[in-house]
């Protein structure tokens, strides 16, 4: 079931990563650079190779990612979703791992709108009864 390219959407508060998976070598290029230089946070980089780790398909493929939108954390969230969504449609037998894992489920808590005639989404001047 090898297939030339393999593309995977994932989305994480406003941040979208779109993941091309190719067979390789295991090189990771986020948006035109080296995985270290756009994560310099080791911990941030551990996040988004859960799906890699979990699947034991570690130094198999060569992910080519884009993400824009949101924050640094955000986009980590996106791309771990993507390339876990990207390794599923590569190989359909990894679906109970990364199910058990929760690595397919979208993360969906994203942030409340203010509200009008208040100062934030949930904070309220304070009230005067006379």
């Amino acid at each position: 079931m090898s297939k030339e390219e393999i593309w995977g959407t994932g989305r994480r508060k406003s941040a979208v990563a779109r993941v091309k998976l190719t067979k390789g070598s295991g090189v990771i290029t986020v948006n035109k650079q080296k995985l270290e230089d756009y994560f310099p946070q080791e911990q941030l980089r551990n996040y988004l190779a859960q799906p890699i780790q979990v699947t034991g398909t570690e130094g198999q493929f060569d992910l080519l990612i884009n993400v824009n939108g949101g924050g640094k954390v955000g986009q980590a969230g996106a791309l771990r979703h993507g390339i876990a969504r990207a390794i599923l449609a590569y190989d359909e037998s990894a679906r109970p791992v990364l199910k058990q894992s929760g690595l397919l489920t979208r993360n969906a808590r994203v942030k409340e709108r203010q509200k009008p005639g208040q100062p934030g989404a949930r904070k309220r001047f304070q009230f005067s009864k006379r």
